[in-house]
């Protein structure tokens, strides 16, 4: 059900989530020690538009009326996989993602943040908010570089500089 380019490349959004103190939302994967902002693939037929709000909901128990959109990234943001996670005998294969960013305000109260909204499969077992800069830091080696151009992308919405 993944969409993967002719490249070997997944589609995907990455999705950033601010709060009225200036503060991202920082999830950690279920059962790891692992932090990342929400992200999730596209299915055929989806737009960026439509993947970000489903994902939204799936693993994070938000609704489109819980947040505003305030931008999202002009171009694909790409990533390659570390060898040892490529699946090689996978057909199509796939060697990383390309991701579409969006910067969402949570307009609602962070009450209606629900990492089990779906039952079964959460991506998430906890979160916080964390300060702008904060994941380049954390985040897994391979997402650091679409991590930093998503955050420069969209600092002049968040931070008080240029």
């Amino acid at each position: 059900m993944a969409v993967i380019d002719r490249r070997g490349f997944r589609s995907n959004v990455g999705i950033i989530i601010v709060n009225s103190e200036k503060k991202l939302f920082w999830a950690k994967r279920i059962g790891q020690d692992a932090w990342q902002f929400p992200q999730g693939g596209m299915h055929p037929g989806e737009t960026p538009e439509e993947t970000l709000f489903r994902e939204l909901e799936e693993e994070v128990g938000l609704k489109p009326a819980d947040v505003e959109i305030i931008s999202s990234t002009e171009r694909w943001l790409y990533y390659r996989l570390p060898s040892y996670l490529i699946r090689y005998h996978s057909r199509p294969l796939c060697i990383g993602q390309k991701q579409k960013w969006f910067l969402l305000k949570l307009v609602s109260s962070e009450d209606q943040i629900n990492l089990n909204s779906q039952g079964e499969k959460p991506e998430f077992d906890g979160w916080r908010w964390v300060s702008y800069w904060y994941p380049l830091k954390q985040v897994i080696d391979f997402k650091r570089s679409v991590y930093n151009k998503a955050l420069k992308a969209f600092a002049s919405f968040v931070l008080d500089e240029p």
